[in-house]
C-alpha cells in the first residue's frame, strides 16, 4: 500500500437499512462508515494482529467533527480515504473523506481525535512499540501532504461585522 498518500482501507455500497425515510444515507451513517474506516486504520497499524492477540490493547475515539457536503443513496459505490494529520505516543489525530466511488465526488469529511485505551484497565495507554513505529512512519509521511480543507474547523455563528 502506497503510504504516501491517504490510506483506502474502507470501501463498499450503501446498504438499504443505511438510507432514511428522506430517501437518503441517513447522516449517522455517514459517521459510521468512517468510523468503519478508523477501525480499519488501527487493524492496519497492528496487523497481523487480531483482536483477539492485542488482549485489550486497542483505542477509543474522544472526539469527532464532521462536514456533510453531498447525498449517498441506496446502493451507491462510496470508498473512505484516511489521512494522519498527527500523531504522538497516546493520540492519532486522522481525516477520512468518504467519497461517491463512481462520481468521485467528496459527499463527506470526518475528523477524529483517538487515543491508545487499555480496555482490561479501561484508562489511557501509550501505544505499543510496533504500533507507535509504524504510526510514526505513516504521519511523517501524511504531515508532508496538503492539510485537508475541513481540517481544524470549528462551529460558530460569527458575529457581524
Amino acid at each position: 500500500m502506497d503510504e504516501s498518500q491517504p490510506l483506502r482501507l474502507r470501501e463498499g455500497r450503501v446498504p438499504k437499512e443505511w438510507v432514511d425515510e428522506f430517501g437518503h444515507m441517513n447522516m449517522a451513517r455517514y459517521v459510521e462508515a468512517c468510523d468503519l474506516s478508523t477501525y480499519a486504520l488501527w487493524e492496519y497499524l497492528n496487523r497481523p494482529k487480531s483482536l483477539e492477540e492485542r488482549g485489550g490493547l486497542e483505542y477509543a475515539v474522544v472526539e469527532t467533527h464532521v462536514n456533510y457536503m453531498s447525498e449517498l443513496y441506496d446502493g451507491d459505490p462510496y470508498y473512505v480515504t484516511t489521512q494522519v494529520l498527527g500523531a504522538d505516543s497516546k493520540r492519532i489525530w486522522m481525516f477520512h473523506e468518504l467519497y461517491h466511488a463512481e462520481r468521485e465526488e467528496l459527499v463527506a469529511t470526518n475528523e477524529v481525535m483517538a487515543l491508545a485505551f487499555d480496555l482490561n484497565e479501561r484508562r489511557i495507554m501509550n501505544f505499543k512499540p510496533l504500533v507507535q513505529e509504524r504510526l510514526d512512519a505513516l504521519a511523517a509521511q501524511h504531515t508532508a501532504l496538503p492539510t485537508p480543507k475541513n481540517a481544524s474547523r470549528a462551529i460558530a455563528i460569527r458575529p457581524k461585522s
